[in-house]
């Protein structure tokens, strides 16, 4: 019997289905249930054949327990030695060097720097910052957000200069991007496997977790175009 797990943090609804969607399938030696991890010996087997990962970009165990599953020949979604890899800056940037349109975007330092460092260790940082120039490159209303975060942490909109030094004043030791704020009409996510397959689905971030998926969107107008 293949096990598919589902290794999950504080929602209630996606995961109860997809367990419950995949079961209902009765697809001959396929079973899906939560994951249940307890201490985890190096390079040991997960029992899973397929674990799809909800929390472990809030869990470091979770992370290591993952990759240490992979190790051994589990498959994962999504992907946890990219998520440890991963830095949106770079990701902002290098998407903009290849021709994609990106919202203006400013990397800033710390505003609390981690404990281990202190002022020695800043005589390359410019102080105090240029947070006019910063200001009218990136404009207002923008977005504060973590470099490396995701799952909506530490997610500020900021609408003006006080809104972003009250969020700012919030973001403890992490390393933040200050991003102008797009007021779009149409948002999708895209699922890719394989990098073949891409699954397109309305998005909308600004209503509640559980109803962000669109399941009733309206038309959209498609385009296409030939490189």
């Amino acid at each position: 019997m293949k096990k598919i797990g589902v290794l999950f943090g504080m929602e209630n609804t996606f995961p109860g289905a997809l367990v419950d969607h995949i079961n209902a399938m009765e697809i001959e030696g396929i079973q899906a249930e939560f994951v249940c991890v307890g201490g985890v010996s190096m390079a040991a087997p997960s029992g899973y054949a397929v674990i799809v990962d909800r929390i472990s970009h809030d869990m470091p165990f979770y992370r290591s327990f993952l990759k240490n599953a992979a190790l051994s020949g589990t498959q994962i979604i999504n992907n946890p030695f990219w998520w440890s890899a991963d830095d949106k800056f770079f990701n902002y940037a290098l998407a903009s060097k290849l021709g994609v349109a990106v919202p203006k975007t400013v990397l800033l330092p710390h505003k609390k720097f981690p404990p281990q460092i202190n002022e020695r260790s800043l005589r390359n940082l410019q102080f105090p910052l240029d947070w006019d120039g910063i200001f009218d490159y990136v404009g207002f209303p923008a977005f504060l957000k973590p470099h490396d975060g995701g799952g909506w942490r530490d997610v500020f909109h900021v609408h003006n200069r006080d809104e972003f030094f009250h969020a700012y004043d919030q973001t403890r030791d992490l390393c933040m991007t200050l991003q102008a704020a797009v007021n779009f009409k149409e948002y999708f996510r895209c699922y890719v496997v394989g990098q073949t397959d891409v699954r397109i689905m309305p998005y909308d971030p600004r209503r509640p977790h559980e109803h962000r998926y669109v399941l009733d969107p309206p038309s959209t107008t498609r385009s296409s175009s030939s490189a």
